[in-house]
């Protein structure tokens, strides 16, 4: 069913975000022994495979470790073999090195090796493994084995081992799963175990709830985190404002704006993100719950729907990340659905902030869709919106490219 599909993809770039963002904004470390662990890692029986024992050139005649995991074509071969053979020729590992390898194997989905990196990272004496290479493990875990082998392996962990990295990287795997029963009982645990945890905790439920169409149990969770005095980020408010659009509740998506323009961690993305938010409301006519429950009817598509999609476009335009958004506006386009007028406005409210030439490509698209016009009632719109958030310019660079697409600005007729 297409309508599914399209909500599986925006869910599927949700959960994606906040496990990157954790990764990224990872710091504490807390060593801990794996020795207690049950779940050991699924080898290849011959010690070294043919294509194992081959020379290594690498890349332009370049022999590293990195060259020669990489070069390990099938998920079977065995990178802790090719580890092994390294530091028997008198090499040298360092955990930064097969930390470094480990990320990227994991960007290019080779998940099975990078989890024989992390084993071998959690196993070594000579190691000192930090919180954040234990949660890695269990997200790898799941990709490979599953979330059963996932869960196995943290109860496994000794108690000092079960820290907020750790607990919120099975909450993830949860997550992923769209377990949210067994969500709901790990954050009932975590909420238990005297630990501080971030905001990315919550976001991960927060996500969850999204996911599953739960959207009324989003504001719970953001009541938690402020009892519990955690500092929401970008992503926590871009999840509460979503969950409030999506139940057409445009009233608490402004209040959450106010608030937000008072947050004492307000930075400059944060403002863009407010900024986007504002002209897609205004020039969006968005309306609260009972008096526009469809945007387009002829094909089902909900206005719930497509808001998860534009609020996403909103968050990376916030973050200033146009490959996100490229990625996401594709993803939109490939649904076959009817887009609305304000999915087109609301792509093009970020670009108008640095992108001109593809705004222009942009409206080439729009002119050529046989399900939605564009006419200068939307342009008085969006010229509306940016002048009310202090951006005039930006609405005369738009004014001129309709120009030169053959729009004349000043034809009020619709």
């Amino acid at each position: 069913m297409k309508t599914a599909a399209t909500m599986a993809a925006a869910r599927s770039i949700f959960l994606s975000l906040t496990r990157n963002y954790a990764r990224e904004r990872s710091h504490q470390l807390r060593s801990f022994s794996s020795a207690n662990s049950k779940t050991q890692l699924i080898s290849e029986d011959s010690p070294h495979s043919a294509e194992e024992e081959t020379d290594y050139d690498g890349v332009g005649g370049v022999d590293d470790l990195k060259s020669r995991i990489f070069s390990l074509r099938l998920p079977k071969r065995s990178a802790s073999n090719v580890i092994q053979r390294w530091v028997n020729e008198g090499n040298r590992v360092t955990i930064s090195e097969l930390r470094i390898i480990s990320k990227e194997l994991r960007r290019s989905q080779r998940y099975k090796h990078a989890l024989e990196l992390s084993e071998w990272i959690v196993t070594r004496d000579e190691f000192e493994a930090s919180d954040s290479d234990y949660a890695v493990r269990i997200d790898l875990m799941t990709k490979v084995f599953g979330i059963d082998a996932a869960e196995r392996y943290f109860e496994g962990l000794p108690p000092s081992a079960k820290t907020s990295e750790t607990y919120t990287a099975l909450l993830h795997s949860y997550a992923v799963s769209k377990l949210t029963e067994k969500a709901e009982g790990l954050y009932e645990r975590m909420k238990e175990s005297d630990l501080s945890f971030s905001a990315l905790t919550y976001n991960e439920l927060m996500t969850l709830y999204m996911s599953v169409g739960q959207v009324e149990k989003v504001s719970s969770v953001v009541e938690e985190l402020k009892r519990q005095k955690v500092a929401p980020d970008l992503f926590t408010y871009n999840l509460w404002i979503s969950s409030s659009a999506a139940a057409l509740n445009i009233d608490e998506v402004k209040r959450i704006l106010d608030g937000m323009s008072r947050d004492s961690g307000s930075n400059e993305s944060w403002v863009r993100y407010m900024n986007l938010a504002n002209v897609y409301i205004t020039s969006g006519n968005l309306v609260n719950s009972g008096l526009n429950p469809l945007v387009e009817s002829e094909k089902g598509i909900t206005q719930r729907e497509w808001i998860t999609y534009d609020f996403l476009i909103i968050l990376y335009g916030g973050l200033g990340n146009k490959d996100k958004l490229d990625q996401i506006w594709k993803s939109l386009a490939m649904t076959k659905e009817k887009m609305t007028s304000t999915n087109y406005m609301c792509i093009l409210s970020y670009l108008m902030l640095e992108h001109l030439k593809e705004v222009g490509e942009v409206i080439d698209q729009w002119k050529q869709s046989a399900s939605t016009d564009l006419d200068v009632s939307i342009y008085n719109r969006l010229s509306k919106a940016f002048a009310e958030v202090g951006m005039k310019e930006k609405a005369e660079a738009f004014r001129m490219v309709l120009t030169e697409r053959g729009f004349d600005p000043t034809d009020e007729r619709t």
